[in-house]
């Protein structure tokens, strides 16, 4: 009996049952879409969405960015209370506007606005590919074209992140336009002696590639960003050659004269200050 008091028991391993997995909070874990290895959220989130093992730049969202970037309190939107109608009554395109809204808390794939970069006053647009794949239609070309004549009109420097899958299908011509109406706005804006920085980001394709996204002062991209006009299995079937492994990436388009630099993220507010105070009346880029 007193052998039986004080001798151990035996404990073993117990397996999580299915339920014990369930109780793993949803989104704690984000795994990398490069190397595959996982990561707290909150940890990748802090890196500003780089991962720390491979370096790969996973997409942020509008705010995100414009968060990482301007000082606190200094960014004042424009033009939120536009949105898409259905201007060719294309089946079911309201109701995926509205999913996406929702989605999204945007209105529009692209939020323009102005605030201040280490001190420095500066209009903004960033795209957002979360929202109908950043496609371009009438009110993205609309609210980009007033964000230019207001950095115009107020001598602004004008900074635009580019993420798109080209142009909106669901508006047709009206979306094709929008590469003529935001070029002109840019041709007008470089005219009034105005500066314009363009940072393409995965992806950047299509009209939008085409037209604004490469008409910057200085055309800038993020490290593995696709960005091309048409896909790569088109070309290869039109040109009927085998492309480079590394074709219409952001390295690849720098090597052949596109694009100025490869900025990683946690450089770019520091590139930013740097090129806004040599751009500044009697600036210096000490």
């Amino acid at each position: 009996m007193l052998k039986d008091l004080f001798s151990k028991k035996k404990k073993y391993a117990s397996i999580p049952n299915e339920q014990a997995k369930l109780d793993v909070p949803e989104g704690l874990m984000k795994k990398c879409d490069n190397c595959h290895k996982i990561f707290y959220r909150k940890e990748l989130n802090k890196n500003l969405k780089v991962c720390p093992n491979c370096g790969h730049h996973h997409q942020l969202t509008a705010w995100e960015r414009i968060d990482s970037l301007f000082d606190e309190d200094t960014f004042q939107e424009w033009d939120s209370q536009l949105v898409s109608s259905n201007p060719l009554a294309f089946p079911d395109y309201e109701e995926k506007l509205e999913k996406d809204r929702v989605k999204t808390g945007l209105n529009e794939g692209v939020v323009t606005g102005k605030g201040c970069i280490d001190g420095q006053a500066t209009a903004f647009a960033v795209m957002d590919s979360s929202f109908r794949m950043g496609s371009m239609g009438s009110v993205m070309g609309e609210k980009i074209a007033r964000a230019i004549e207001n950095a115009k009109d107020q001598s602004l420097p004008f900074i635009i992140f580019t993420a798109s899958g080209g142009a909106r299908m669901q508006e047709g011509v009206l979306s094709l336009m929008q590469m003529s109406k935001t070029s002109v706005a840019i041709k007008r804006f470089s005219e009034a002696g105005g500066l314009m920085i363009s940072v393409m980001t995965h992806p950047t394709t299509g009209g939008v590639s085409a037209s604004f996204a490469s008409l910057g002062d200085y055309n800038f991209a993020e490290p593995g960003a696709l960005i091309g006009f048409a896909g790569r299995r088109i070309i290869e079937q039109t040109t009927r050659e085998k492309l480079p492994d590394d074709f219409q990436t952001a390295e690849f388009l720098f090597k052949h004269g596109q694009l100025d630099q490869v900025v990683h993220r946690h450089d770019q507010k520091q590139l930013f200050t740097t090129l806004l105070k040599m751009h500044q009346k009697g600036g210096t880029s000490s």
